[in-house]
């Protein structure tokens, strides 16, 4: 074959096989600058020097992996932006801010009944550190409408100033940030789609002056009915969501709903004076209910580390709240203090599976009763190796095939602890906790009725609530198979206690009790408990 022909051929395979190779966009990474004070709409907005004014340029943007839109610190934006874009994992598109820090975060925001921001149909985008406000509003709307969203990260975020008023009703959980009031909102209940919102993340914010923080929620059934029979359950879960070290105050209702996910923790957050309005009708009676921090037909979530203070709820107001549905779930290392009570489950159809209460602290929960069982069951409820302090009757009833255990119970004088006397045919284990100036169960197998051996009575201090080291209950607990090696107080656990306290003890002298004095101590409980009973009674019947 001549030269030139054999050139022509090999040339000819070569762009043969060039066409036959994949296609693989660049990825551009564009930054684009936002700056509200200097910017103009007319720049290009690839620099600083060039930067937009306004938002509303951004709508005509095609963002790709690796983009960034950045606001210029100490400008105010108003904004209702959509974006339905993705990133990856490697190049996340990225929300964020540029400038001098001593001018604070810029703020985005709302005047209008619709949400700041809303990411549908988006993966891997990163918002952080922006101050955003919406008095009319709402935060950031997350939802799937046709495939699943992955790898949402928010960040550094200030969120306020969102419709924090006395509603008189549950919020309206359907119509996005804005009609529930909320900072972020993640679906609805019920959905819109059958698509699930993955591997979100939330970490590092402040949410407050608001109705609600954060309001999680996959898809219930194809019907998009929650409120159904237990056969019509089919749930699309939202998994691997992480809020990590939000603070969320000053709330009229809730900072967070678990709402229909798999695998979700909630970790080191802070919530402090949320559900702030209690409730009530001008009757004084019930109208709606609402918690800070709670599981609604989620499944292996766990909240833990977390402090919750401050609830006035009259219905709800606890720290502790498995809902309608929820299976193997976890709150341990609570401090929980100053609420209407520390728990109040709500289990409904055939009840929860398999859920645990561990290691938590509760002081001065004392607004209402508290009950583990509910109306219809927590079927394998744990309960174990919590302190509780200062509470009213405490419910451990209706737990079939459950462990109430190493608990220490000291509620206020008068108020008792609430049980089935067939808590043998439930299969139920009470045993080894400490009843201290209240009456014992007598269906828990090895009471302890003894001082707890408290290193002091301070109860705006939670370190006050380890044991002294002559305490009888540092050793005198059953082994629970629990995995957990720390205590609530981040000590080794080493010794198998009673109560929330794992170690050998601390200083402190252990209050011994005369054997004489002891009979007229619990007769005076006898009385106390009867004087309370007898007054209840009286205002059932008013």
């Amino acid at each position: 074959m001549p030269h030139g022909k054999r050139f022509f051929a090999l040339f000819l395979a070569v762009v043969l096989l060039l066409t036959a190779l994949p296609c693989y966009a660049v990825d551009g990474g564009a930054t684009y600058y936002v700056d509200s004070v200097n910017g103009s709409d007319e720049n290009s907005g690839t620099s600083q020097a060039q930067a937009f004014r306004t938002v509303e340029k951004l709508k005509t943007l095609t963002l790709t992996p690796g983009a960034k839109v950045l606001f210029r610190r100490g400008g105010s934006y108003p904004c209702e932006l959509t974006l339905t874009c993705s990133g990856t994992k490697e190049n996340p598109i990225v929300l964020s801010a540029y400038g001098d820090e001593a001018l604070g975060q810029p703020r985005l925001y709302t005047d209008k009944p619709t949400e700041v921001l809303r990411l549908f149909d988006c993966s891997y985008v990163t918002v952080s550190e922006l101050e955003i406000t919406a008095h009319n509003g709402g935060g950031i709307w997350i939802d799937a409408l046709q495939n699943t969203s992955v790898g949402i990260t928010l960040t550094g975020l200030t969120m306020h100033d969102m419709q924090n008023y006395v509603l008189g009703a549950r919020d309206n959980l359907s119509a996005g940030a804005a009609g529930a009031r909320a900072c972020v909102m993640v679906k609805g209940l019920p959905a819109r789609s059958r698509f699930a919102v993955n591997d979100l993340t939330i970490t590092d914010c402040e949410m407050y002056d608001c109705g609600n923080g954060i309001s999680l929620w996959g898809s219930w059934n194809e019907e998009q009915t929650p409120w159904c029979e237990e056969e019509d359950i089919d749930p699309i879960f939202n998994t691997g969501a992480l809020v990590e070290n939000v603070y969320f105050h000053d709330m009229d209702a809730e900072s967070i709903i678990v709402g229909i996910c798999d695998g979700a923790l909630v970790t080191h957050c802070r919530s402090i004076d949320c559900c702030q309005a209690d409730g009530l009708d001008e009757n004084g009676e019930v109208k709606y209910f609402n918690a800070s921090m709670w599981f609604w037909g989620s499944v292996n979530s766990t909240i833990e580390y977390c402090e919750i203070a401050g609830q006035k709820n009259v219905g709800d107001g606890m720290s502790v709240d498995f809902d309608s549905y929820s299976h193997h779930c976890t709150y341990q290392y609570i401090y929980s203090h100053d609420n209407q009570r520390f728990c109040n489950n709500n289990p409904n159809h055939s009840g929860h599976h398999g859920n645990t209460v561990r290691y938590c602290l509760s002081l001065n929960d004392n607004g209402g009763s508290n009950r583990l069982g509910g109306g219809a069951k927590e079927y394998g409820m744990r309960f174990y190796n919590n302190t509780i302090v200062n509470c009213r009757d405490f419910d451990i009833s209706r737990i079939p095939d459950g462990l109430v255990a190493n608990n220490i119970f000291a509620p206020l004088p008068g108020y008792h602890i609430r049980y089935d006397l067939d808590a043998k045919k439930q299969n139920t284990l009470i045993t080894h906790n400490c009843y201290y100036n209240t009456l014992v169960p007598i269906v828990d197998k090895h009471p302890y009725i003894r001082s707890p051996g408290f290193a002091s009575d301070n109860l705006n201090d939670p370190e006050s609530f380890r044991l002294v080291a002559g305490s009888p209950l540092i050793g005198g607990g059953i082994d629970t198979d629990c995995e957990l090696t720390q205590d609530f107080f981040g000590n080794d656990i080493t010794s198998c206690n009673i109560g929330c306290y794992g170690s050998s003890g601390v200083s402190g002298r252990y209050p011994k009790e005369d054997l004489l004095i002891f009979p007229f101590r619990y007769l005076r409980v006898i009385f106390l408990t009867l004087k309370v009973m007898i007054a209840h009674e009286i205002n059932k019947r008013k």
